[in-house]
């Protein structure tokens, strides 16, 4: 298979292979990057886990996932706090600059998005220095608004790059995942700032299909299956001047239910077909006027 020098497979998109399975899969087929997740490592063992896809010949693209920063509880931020700089600990022993962040819902009884939001820069404010003194970069990831309230009061690139920028691009930034923007208008125009600012730390591949499953956590297509141009996307980040490794990470049960390798097999090769090698070049950045 060829063109998959980019491609990076993210572990959850083929859960149902365990790490020496995913890593023996990956050799096998020629991809060269994965993005892991912190239960399964730490199952197996960080240094284990570091050492394995080391001797497999994987890049390690990402760690998933920090965050869960909103709560207003003393000890849970607390808590909050110690998990990430374990997150931070995880993603530097396992040899990746980036680990992503999703930001964490309302806390029990509380609806205020613009509090818990203020919540997450306080919690970034004592977690970005720490990231940075490990080589780690923390990716703010905004999920679809249907998530707002449960898991990720960050819908927006907009919110996202308006946390991240109180701190240094070389600390914060943001991931960038189709799935959860493509129905942004605003979002071209909001990756075009975060690429001005070097702030696009990861970039995330995952279709959308409908109808949707029920809880909707687990509803992320295979790509070419749904709703998303993932060339037009590409071309969003690319003119943006981002040229790293373009991951596909997929939460479906349908997906989990089959071979592991028969999907990461199919999903190398639905890579090759949706994306594209471009010519870069850089898009100017109009910072968004808000009334």
């Amino acid at each position: 298979m060829t063109d998959l020098a980019r491609f990076s497979i993210n572990q959850m998109t083929v859960r149902q292979l365990t790490l020496p399975e995913l890593t023996a899969a990956c050799r096998d087929l020629g991809v060269v990057n994965v993005g892991l997740w912190r239960e399964p490592v730490q199952e197996y063992g960080v240094e284990a886990a570091a050492k394995l896809v080391r001797d497999a010949g994987l890049a390690v693209t990402t760690l998933c996932r920090g965050g869960f920063l909103t709560a207003a509880d003393p000890d849970a931020r607390a808590a909050a706090l110690a998990d990430n700089r374990r997150a931070v600990d995880e993603a530097a022993a396992l040899g990746t600059d980036t680990l992503v962040l999703v930001s964490g819902g309302l806390p029990p009884g509380e609806r205020s998005l613009t509090a818990a939001r203020e919540r997450i820069a306080d919690a970034l404010a004592e977690l970005a220095p720490y990231a940075g003194e490990h080589g780690v970069r923390l990716a703010i990831e905004p999920l679809h608004p249907m998530y707002a309230a449960d898991r990720c009061v960050v819908s927006t690139l907009t919110q996202a790059l308006d946390l991240a920028e109180r701190f240094p691009a070389h600390q914060v930034g943001v991931t960038v995942d189709t799935y959860h923007i493509w129905w942004d208008d605003r979002a071209p125009a909001q990756i075009a700032r975060a690429g001005a600012g070097g702030r696009i730390h990861t970039f995330q591949l995952a279709d959308w299909t409908t109808p949707l499953p029920e809880g909707v956590l687990n509803g992320r297509g295979q790509i070419g299956d749904g709703s998303i141009d993932m060339r037009e996307w590409q071309g969003y980040v690319e003119a943006a001047g981002y040229t790293g490794p373009i991951e596909v990470e997929l939460f479906n049960e349908e997906l989990w239910s089959r071979d592991g390798r028969e999907v990461l097999a199919e999903t190398a090769r639905r890579f090759v077909t949706h994306t594209a090698q471009r010519v870069v070049t850089r898009a100017p950045y109009v910072r968004e006027v808000r009334t």
